[in-house]
């Protein structure tokens, strides 16, 4: 029996966004460029539903927004016809927190002089991208790929007279003189500093519902699993995905034989595979490894804290999920636990067993916040151990959102004006 293409995205909840996610060349390339291969056009890429109804909603349900000032701004970005700068220019103008004054896109010579439409700014030509022109902004998103972030970032900021730039790559987040930032969490050290880098989208969802149980009970070890939607290697990943998806099921639905894998290491379809990014000397691969060197950073955790992760590409096309297991200082109290959960911002809890309620991609995709659900004290661990299951979009919170909320930050803590004066 075959299935048509039609057949398989009606059935798995799938349906035809209405703008395609572009691809682009070398430097520009949406994030993360680690596992990007260049590509053509590609067709328009298959959207969750969710995501549809849940964009014309963030501005109000995100229980992120951070009050700001009067201050308006001219704000960079470059890669905006990306995946994550279009979900930076999409939340900007969504919250409406950040005040802008001016909307400025750069590009590489092959996208310099074409034309975005934005929902407040009106119709923005992309600028041939230069240092000098985006030191001319208040603020620069840089959605590109670390080569090029190591290469401009610190021009681009530096002096009294550069612009505040946030950089969404991995290139800074390990210098110990620059901040990698959730402004939940940490958004204080942004005081002072020209240069934000932008944590990992796994660390960063999954420290969205540690961090509110840290402060409550302490911590003395975490353990992580996730489970990563084929969008964390950009387009290309996602059209692999359908691609061969489609492929398989016009095939005999025994074998992957002929279906293309070159974005993952193998055919994705109906498969997982327990490899994100090159595999380390310890056994560990890098994704798996950001997980400890990004959350020990952030939270500012010693090397006494274990932190250990295993990562594994799953079929589905957007949205991160994670199984997280603490071991505690203090004795755990579920009731407290989920109500430090219902009271974090940027969380949003999703757990009642009866109605058969928790996180999922299908819900979680086109949200701000992380859903948090199957909290339940460990066995592991018994009284003094918690085992819950986060999912969010990691395009958003693990990304766009948690870049523009570093700016709103900035703004509200007057790191933004002080350094536009």
């Amino acid at each position: 029996m075959k299935f048509t293409s039609a057949a398989l995205f009606s059935a798995i909840g799938f349906v035809a966004a209405t703008t395609t996610l572009s691809t682009t060349t070398n430097a520009f390339a949406p994030l993360p460029a680690s596992t990007r291969q260049n590509s053509g056009t590609t067709p328009i890429a298959f959207t969750p539903r969710s995501i549809l109804e849940n964009q014309s909603n963030n501005a109000h349900n995100s229980r992120s927004m951070s009050s700001t000032t009067l201050n308006s701004y001219t704000i960079g970005i470059v890669g905006a016809t990306g995946a994550v700068g279009k979900e930076i220019r999409n939340c900007i103008e969504d919250r409406g927190v950040l005040k802008v004054d001016k909307l400025r896109f750069f590009g590489s010579k092959r996208s310099a002089g074409k034309t975005v439409s934005t929902k407040n700014s009106g119709d923005v030509d992309i600028e041939l991208f230069s240092v000098d022109a985006a030191r001319e902004c208040d603020v620069v998103f840089l959605a590109v790929d670390g080569d090029f972030a190591l290469e401009h970032a610190k021009a681009i900021s530096a002096g009294d007279d550069g612009a505040i730039v946030i950089d969404n790559s991995s290139a800074f987040r390990y210098e110990p003189d620059i901040p990698l930032v959730v402004p939940e969490i940490n958004g204080e050290c942004t005081k002072g500093n020209k240069l934000i880098a932008n944590p990992n989208c796994t660390t960063a969802i999954g420290l969205m519902a540690i961090w509110p149980l840290i402060k409550a009970f302490g911590v003395k070890k975490i353990l992580m699993s996730t489970y990563q939607a084929s969008s964390g290697a950009g387009q290309p990943g996602m059209d692999e995905l359908t691609n061969g998806t489609k492929q398989y099921l016009e095939g005999d639905l025994m074998s992957h034989d002929g279906i293309k894998n070159e974005i993952f290491a193998y055919p994705l379809p109906f498969n997982v595979i327990p490899q994100i990014d090159k595999f380390q000397e310890n056994g560990y691969t890098k994704e798996e490894m950001k997980v400890t060197w990004e959350s020990r950073k952030i939270c500012d955790l010693g090397e006494d804290i274990p932190i250990s992760c295993s990562a594994v590409r799953i079929p589905t096309i957007r949205a991160h999920s994670e199984v997280i297991v603490m071991e505690t200082e203090n004795k755990v109290d579920l009731k407290i636990a989920r109500q430090v959960l219902e009271d974090a911002p940027g969380v949003v809890v999703k757990d009642d067993p009866d109605t058969l309620t928790y996180p999922m991609p299908l819900t979680a995709t086109g949200s701000y916040d992380v859903e948090v659900g199957r909290i339940r004290k460990s066995l592991a661990f018994g009284d003094y151990g918690l085992e819950f299951f986060v999912c969010g979009d990691q395009l958003l919170r693990g990304a766009a959102l948690n870049a523009v909320l570093v700016a709103e930050e900035m703004d509200r803590n007057g790191a933004l004006s002080s350094s536009s004066e």
